[in-house]
């Protein structure tokens, strides 16, 4: 081919080629729609993962709630054990005093029976046709008499002694029964209560698992101290309608709600950098958590993050806050006293050790718990 014609079919074939390969709207409608399909994946992906962490939480709260019933649950059930036993124990004590009793008017009837005997053995009629001195007659009449109404009253007091005495056995009988069917419902609540534990831990993992895979601890813990302090300043103003003295003449004196190792301070960093606002106290499960002083409920119930909480209103602007528990055992309204227990420990809301987690409130603002509670 000769070079002119060469040379022209190249450029022809340039031309042809330089439209499909050089079109700049043609490129950027590709890479739009990329971007777009990426959005849509990624949005797809943050739903579902936004999905599966509240489907997480509302498993958690429904075990949460699950191990607060078997505990309350168990507790009733060993209160009304210890109401039996204590029953049981007076009715003992009863029967032993009957039976002293029925013992010592037995052995005055027998005393009467040997008095009578002695006076001699002759009854009324024996008496009159006797014709015996008139006042001898008299007076024995009057002997006999009086010991035959002793007699009366002595065998009507023996039949009252043994009648309650058939009472209180049969009382103790049906008592025995009836703590022999509590001991049974007692062990039952107390697997119930064993097994919601387990269903709670295992929870517990799932989330935590769920959110380092997702990345979203730090954004969790966020949104679970935006909730509550949110409750916090809901709370505020129906705190100042209570009237109470407040903690101020008690600052330094006041008794922990528990008794345990701290396992996190005031003020100390957590996880994804976050200062707490509180103390976290460990301790066993379905032990006592106590008021640190006199105040009226001002919340109880269920709160993302921080399981069952109790509030305390103390007056004056102090409220104190419980979380974590296993169960409440107050309602909104009650009014508490110091030492009084108000929850159980437990470890609701995600948490993995067991123990209460503390809170002490001026004014809706933090304050170091360990500056107000007794020095340990």
């Amino acid at each position: 081919m000769p070079p002119r014609a060469s040379m022209l079919f190249g450029l022809l074939s340039l031309l042809i080629a330089a439209p499909a390969a050089s079109d700049p709207r043609t490129s950027s409608e590709q890479e739009l729609a990329e971007v777009q399909a990426s959005i849509r994946q990624t949005e797809q992906q943050l739903k579902q993962q936004q999905q599966a962490l509240q489907q997480a939480e509302q498993q958690l709260q429904q075990a949460d709630r699950t191990l607060a019933q078997a505990g309350q649950q168990v507790q009733q059930q060993q209160q009304a054990l210890a109401e039996t036993q204590q029953r049981m124990q007076q009715l003992v004590a009863e029967q032993q005093a009957l039976e002293q009793q029925f013992g010592q008017q037995q052995q005055q009837l027998a005393t009467q029976l040997r008095s009578a005997y002695q006076l001699g053995q002759h009854d009324y009629s024996q008496m009159l046709l006797n014709q015996q001195d008139a006042r001898q007659l008299e007076r024995v009449l009057t002997y006999y008499q009086y010991f035959n109404r002793a007699r009366m009253q002595q065998l009507h007091a023996i039949r009252q002694t043994a009648e309650q005495l058939t009472q209180v056995q049969q009382e103790l009988h049906s008592r025995q029964q009836q703590l022999e069917h509590q001991l049974q419902a007692l062990q039952q609540r107390q697997q119930q209560l064993q097994q919601a534990r387990t269903e709670q831990q295992s929870t517990i993992r799932s989330l935590q698992h769920l959110l380092q895979e997702q990345g979203q601890q730090l954004s969790y813990l966020r949104q679970n101290e935006s909730s509550l302090q949110a409750t916090i300043d809901a709370l505020k103003a129906k705190a100042q309608q209570v009237q109470l003295a407040g903690l101020t003449a008690l600052k330094g004196q006041l008794q922990w709600p528990l008794q345990g190792r701290l396992l996190q301070r005031f003020n100390e960093l957590r996880q994804g950098g976050l200062r707490s606002r509180g103390v976290l106290i460990e301790g066993t499960e379905g032990s006592a958590v106590s008021a640190i002083a006199n105040g009226q409920v001002i919340y109880a119930d269920w709160l993302k993050g921080y399981g069952w909480v109790l509030v305390l209103d103390h007056g004056d602007g102090f409220m104190s806050l419980y979380g974590h528990n296993q169960s409440l055992l107050k309602e909104p309204g009650e009014q508490v006293m110091a030492g009084e227990q108000i929850a159980q420990v437990g470890r609701s809301g995600g948490q993995a050790t067991a123990g209460v987690y503390f809170e002490i409130r001026e004014k809706g603002e933090a304050v170091n718990p360990q500056a107000w509670l007794q020095s340990r």
